[in-house]
């Protein structure tokens, strides 16, 4: 049998690329999810290695979707040629259990930690930079400037809540918030 294992690591990310390849390359089955690579505790992953039996072909498209670290990549490779299992990684082809395929793999896998490690790198010295503006926060950015919130705040002096929303279209909610940070 031949397995597709495709995965995303976020929710805004999409499949849709991953599943052509994978169906192109006329796999039987094709496990799917949306979970980090850094875990290796991954519930459809989990389930298709259960199923694997020896003969069996395990196609990813890339080598970082089923591991991110070398020590991980290099578990489940061992794991999956104990049992007999043919991988093929559709950007490098078919690794083979020999001496001159595992080391191949161990470069390749060093190379794809080494390319999340700089990502993750690049992630925290760009959150180091924007800390240095006065007005950063982190996460989603605001809706309403403090000067709409203040605005609607002088409204509420004179006129109700649902009026204020009507003004404005800041709603109730964001309006209740807003005064109680006032009030702090």
């Amino acid at each position: 049998m031949k397995y597709g294992y495709s995965r995303i690591s976020t929710i805004e990310q999409d499949l849709r690329s991953q599943l052509k390849m994978l169906e192109e390359e006329n796999c039987d089955y094709i496990y799917t999810e949306k979970f980090t690579g850094t875990k290796m505790d991954r519930k459809e992953f989990n389930k298709l290695l259960d199923v694997l039996e020896e003969g069996d072909t395990l196609v990813v498209t890339k080598l970082d979707r089923f591991a991110r670290s070398v020590r991980g990549g290099i578990e489940v490779i061992k794991q999956l040629f104990d049992l007999g299992v043919r991988v093929h990684v559709l950007n490098m082809g078919v690794i083979e259990n020999t001496p001159t395929g595992r080391l191949i793999f161990n470069i390749m896998m060093s190379f794809a930690e080494f390319e999340r490690d700089m990502i993750v790198e690049r992630t925290q010295e760009g959150k180091m930079m924007a800390k240095q503006d006065p007005d950063f926060r982190e996460g989603r950015p605001r809706k309403y400037s403090r000067k709409q919130l203040d605005h609607a705040m002088k409204l509420k002096d004179t006129h109700t809540y649902k009026q204020v929303e009507e003004m404005t279209g800041i709603s109730k909610p964001t309006l209740y918030r807003a005064l109680k940070q006032i009030k702090i």
